[in-house]
């Protein structure tokens, strides 16, 4: 006999319900949200499993792993498919959760979601971490513009190695608010330290990287867009067309049809977040270039109608030529008798 089990997993705890191929519940317990806890309850030899599901969420890559090593068919499942298959439930708990989820996997309703390798999730960390500190250090150069306009400071248009020297500048001889300005230039200039550390950081290991070097070669493509694009693929090979990156990062659109109504949608948004913005910069950056290519030439002709259309179109077709350069392990080609031969 075959078993399934569910895992909804929280920070402390994790509650397991286990069901056989009747949909049977065999066992449910609650356990620690740790490795050794899941499987010293997963690994019984009274349970033959077939599949064992979890919600992708923080802790899930880190299980999933330990699941994995430990020789049990843990699946990442995707948390929309899930949390659409869930709110049938009227009564919404850890354990009517976890029953869901055995359920799903024994009927196979569900969607595995790709759990990308120790090396990607560290870039991702770099990147995510990276973007964090210049947000920080946008926020507070905002702030310190609107707080000192209060006093018709106005700072002006001034780039980032002068900024502080501009700041100093206005509040120089008004010590009262030089005194509340100092904390925030000392919080900026240690952000602005460790965001070029970290650029360093990134740009030693594009450099370092064949793959990364090769999708550089796409126009509008630099090291920050090479990188994440890297570290969100993670696999190449998991994907059968290349057309199908753009789904994945949610640049295609969305699409409604029953009945007599048959109609196309926005793009869905549903795929990487950080991916698609740094695949619209890519496609920005192109557009306004000199150096032309036959892409950018197609990008123009739609850019005539809309240019919103053609950033998107752009991006999107940015992705799928990238992940043929990957797989094809060549560079790219700038005119279109290059690209077709």
């Amino acid at each position: 006999m075959e078993h399934f089990a569910g895992l909804d997993v929280s920070v402390k705890d994790t509650s397991v319900c286990i069901v056989d191929d009747t949909g049977k519940i065999i066992r449910e317990v609650k356990v620690a949200s740790e490795p050794e806890a899941l499987s010293a309850v997963l690994k019984s030899p009274a349970y033959h499993f077939k599949r064992i599901g979890l919600e992708a969420g923080p802790l899930s890559q880190w299980l999933l792993s330990a699941l994995a090593e430990a020789g049990l068919p843990a699946i990442c499942v995707e948390t929309r498919h899930m949390q659409a298959v869930l709110k049938a439930q009227i009564n919404k708990t850890d354990r009517n959760d976890a029953r869901g989820i055995a359920q799903m996997m024994r009927a196979g309703l569900y969607r595995p979601v790709h759990v990308k390798t120790l090396r990607s999730q560290k870039l991702r960390m770099l990147l995510t971490h990276r973007q964090l500190l210049q947000s920080k250090a946008i926020a507070v150069e905002n702030d310190l513009r609107g707080t000192l306009r209060n006093f018709g400071l106005k700072v002006g248009m001034v780039g980032k190695v002068k900024f502080e020297a501009r700041i100093r500048e206005l509040v120089e001889n008004q010590p009262d608010l030089a005194v509340l300005v100092e904390p925030m230039l000392i919080v900026r200039r240690v952000l602005r330290e460790q965001i070029v550390i970290l650029h360093r950081r990134l740009l030693a290991i594009v450099r370092d990287d064949e793959v990364c070097r090769r999708l550089m070669t796409t126009p509008g493509v630099g090291p920050v867009v090479s990188l994440t694009y890297r570290a969100t693929v993670d696999v190449p090979a998991r994907f059968h067309k290349s057309k199908s990156v753009g789904a994945v990062f949610g640049l295609t659109c969305s699409k409604y049809q029953s009945g007599e109504i048959d109609r196309s949608g926005r793009i869905s948004r549903c795929g990487d977040e950080m991916m698609r913005v740094m695949l619209y910069e890519a496609a920005q950056s192109m557009l306004r270039s000199k150096k032309w290519s036959w892409l950018k030439a197609w990008a123009m002709q739609i850019a005539r109608r809309r240019m919103k259309k053609a950033i998107v179109a752009l991006a999107r077709r940015l992705a799928v030529i990238m992940h043929r350069i990957w797989v094809d392990g060549t560079e790219f080609r700038w005119t279109r008798q290059a690209a077709t031969a």
